[in-house]
């Protein structure tokens, strides 16, 4: 009688030519419409199989694998993993990995469009020109902030603020960051930055942007205080993870004029954003598609996909996933590593 071949779950349509690569390997049981899980549909996709192939809408706790005596491995579709609990995994002897370094040069594009949208205030004019209210040509009309010239602080300095930081270059920025730990003097040269405390970051800041890792520790770090520190000319970018930023106060903030704009990829109960943010005309809104390039989440699945493979024992790399989530990194320093998406 032919071994039955390991079952893998794969939780969202992806690229069918590339997720097609697990065929030769699994029985794989693939759902065909994108949408939410519950915890008990998680729950019982997981208890029958050996891996999964899932994506950030899927939290994978302890809960979760309470009943999947088989599974072996999961692989995550992005460089984020804070829906993973990494360590109830681990305790399991399952292996969870990522996709880190694919995605990164495509975020810290977005992340720094983001920040130019709010600076020259770009999607406040669509609309303001959308609705009729452009009765011409305003000398002082729309006035928003320049970049060349100005400081960039870059809170989490990972690849993605790294690659923000060398972006910075071109346009003659001065560049400040902080990080749980300094950088060695080599990386902050090649990226012109220089490292200052968190409340130095806040004030001297013209243009913030977020992309430290989220975890309890960095639970609504920008918050009230943080926010006070700023300039009320700043602007603040977020494309790390919706819980880094107290949403509320972000919405005070903005509201009484103590912040000039804001440009959010990620919120804190997505897909729900705040209604009050969502009211304000000095923030751009994105829906968390900071890593949303074609090449670049086609390169995310296919190392997904790889990483599948190899933790189940199966393809060139049997054994050894190219991006494994190491027990080391699961800190507040890394629970979302160094980037986004």
């Amino acid at each position: 009688m032919a071994e039955s071949r390991p079952k893998v779950w794969v939780s969202q349509p992806l690229f069918d030519d590339i997720v097609e690569r697990l065929h030769a390997h699994f029985d794989v049981l693939q759902v065909p419409d994108v949408g939410e899980h519950d915890a008990s549909a998680i729950a019982d996709a997981l208890r029958e199989v050996d891996g999964a192939l899932v994506t950030l809408n899927e939290r994978i706790d302890g809960d979760a694998i309470a009943d999947a005596a088989r599974l072996r491995a999961v692989a995550n579709v992005g460089v984020g993993y804070n829906n993973l609990d990494v360590p109830a995994l681990h305790a399991r002897g399952i292996v969870a990995t990522n996709t880190p370094d694919v995605l990164t040069e495509t975020t810290a594009d977005f992340g720094f469009a983001l920040m130019m949208a709010a600076a020259r205030r770009v999607t406040e004019a669509e609309r303001h020109l959308r609705a009729g209210r452009w009765q011409g040509w305003n000398f002082k009309g729309l006035l928003g902030a320049d970049l060349h010239g100005s400081t960039l602080g870059i809170l989490g300095m990972g690849r993605i603020g790294q690659g923000i930081a060398r972006r910075a270059s071109g346009f003659d920025m001065r560049v400040l960051y902080h990080n749980r730990s300094r950088l060695p003097a080599d990386i902050e040269r090649s990226c012109k930055a220089e490292y200052v405390d968190f409340d130095t970051l806040f004030a001297e800041a013209d243009h913030l942007v977020l992309v430290l890792p989220y975890s309890a520790a960095t639970h609504h770090i920008v918050d009230a205080a943080a926010l006070a520190k700023m300039q009320p000319t700043a602007t603040l970018t977020n494309i790390a993870r919706g819980g880094i930023v107290d949403e509320a106060a972000l919405a005070d903030a903005l509201e009484r004029g103590r912040l000039a704009s804001a440009a959010l990829d990620v919120f804190e109960g997505e897909p729900a954003v705040n209604p009050r943010l969502l009211a304000l005309d000095t923030i751009v809104l994105t829906p968390h598609i900071a890593s949303g390039s074609l090449a670049t989440r086609r390169a995310m699945v296919a190392l997904a996909v790889d990483n599948l493979i190899a933790a189940l024992g199966a393809g060139p790399d049997a054994g050894r996933p190219p991006t494994p989530i190491r027990p080391a990194a699961i800190d507040g320093k890394d629970a979302k590593r160094p980037g986004t998406a």
